[in-house]
């Protein structure tokens, strides 16, 4: 297998250091890397210095038509090497992962196969922006393959075994740094997903009520709108306090406590907080819950009202998306912020607030100043 120019491969993971020997560990240690398994998608992970350290990391969903994966293969490269270089570190080198299940009982080496010509532009376009591909991995459930190997026999076939979950060196030090591997990337996105059958029938005739009765009253001028501010932030107060009181649930990641939590909410309820949140200085106000205890609870909270964005009401979404990515990156939590701050950006990509946060955490930013910046709004509201 080719490798780095330099030694190892090395991750910092709090005060440990964790050296990456060949492909087989760069594979087991990509979860844990992002915090998830990344399943469709295509993640591109610069090294630094002479010890290759792995830094800056772009995921992005898998094209599904071929026409556009030289097109996506160019922009990843140049979106690695332009935010790296923000940052004052230019990568010396790249290692690209291609993550895809196969289709129903279709064969993992054949989708590897379908995969090659991307991982050959990726490897073609990191490397005229000086940005050479030391490894370039196709990983699939439990196997790997490697489009950089030169082993006969090596990387065919059936592919090579990732080491047993919980038993590599990146595995152990994850455990004692803290790390958590939250499921899949489908599983974590499956959260914020609409209400279909029909609850989300019913969820979309208290939409259609609520958006005939609040949005003239938004639109009618100041006097109107700052009534319906109030009337969102009485609402949003006295929804987190009916969600502080339910007992948290035994697993906060499991589909059973996002059933708990959308019992929590009434259709109405749901339909006039979506609605008042549309307006700006009401989403803001209802940012201020972002730390300490508050947090969870909000968290909860913008995720089911997520899920109430059903139908024609979807693009809505991008108010409790955005909150949500921002208390979860709020919280430390940056897989989680990832993914809910990406799915704002799908569902409305000029959203400014989503945009603002995503950059922030894409640049490894602290959110302390925002916060202080929310603290000081709250209080002179106050006053």
């Amino acid at each position: 297998m080719t490798r780095h120019s330099g030694s190892a491969p090395e991750l910092s993971l709090s005060d440990c250091r964790v050296k990456l020997r060949g492909p087989a560990e760069l594979a087991d240690a990509l979860p844990y890397l992002l915090g998830y398994h990344p399943d469709d998608s295509i993640v591109l992970i610069g090294l630094h210095g002479p010890r290759g350290r792995l830094g800056g990391r772009i995921r992005t969903a898998i094209p599904g038509n071929p026409e556009e994966w030289n097109a996506t293969a160019d922009e990843l490269a140049a979106c690695l090497v332009e935010n790296s270089e923000a940052r004052g570190d230019r990568p010396e080198a790249a290692v690209v992962y291609l993550c895809q299940a196969p289709p129903g009982q279709g064969r993992a080496q054949d989708t590897m196969e379908r995969l090659r010509p991307l991982a050959q532009r990726l490897r073609t376009t990191c490397g005229a922006l000086e940005v050479p591909v030391c490894e370039a991995l196709y990983v699939t459930r439990d196997r790997y393959w490697s489009y950089c190997c030169v082993e006969p026999g090596c990387c065919t076939g059936e592919g090579n075994e990732l080491p047993r979950a919980g038993t590599s060196a990146m595995a152990v030090a994850a455990a004692y740094a803290g790390i958590e591997v939250r499921g899949s990337l489908t599983e974590l996105r499956r959260r914020f997903a609409p209400l279909d059958g029909p609850a989300g029938a019913r969820q979309l005739r208290a939409l259609d009520a609520a958006a005939a009765v609040l949005t003239p009253r938004m639109l009618a001028g100041p006097p109107a709108a700052a009534s319906v501010r109030a009337e969102t932030t009485e609402l949003a107060e006295r929804l987190m306090g009916r969600f502080r009181r339910a007992p948290a649930p035994a697993d906060p990641g499991d589909a059973a406590a996002d059933a708990t939590d959308d019992a929590l909410l009434t259709s109405d309820d749901a339909a006039l907080l979506i609605l008042g949140l549309q307006d700006r200085v009401s989403r803001d106000r209802a940012a201020e819950w972002m730390e300490g205890a508050d947090a969870e609870v909000a968290l909860r909270l913008w995720r089911a009202l997520s899920r109430r964005c059903v139908a024609a009401y979807r693009g809505h979404a991008a108010a409790p998306l955005t909150l949500a990515g921002w208390v979860a990156w709020s919280s430390g939590d940056e897989p989680g912020a990832q993914v809910a701050l990406g799915l704002a950006l799908e569902t409305d990509p000029e959203y400014v607030f989503a945009r603002l946060l995503h950059q922030a955490c894409n640049d490894g930013l602290d959110p302390e100043p925002l916060r202080r910046c929310m603290r000081q709004q709250r209080a002179a509201r106050r006053l």
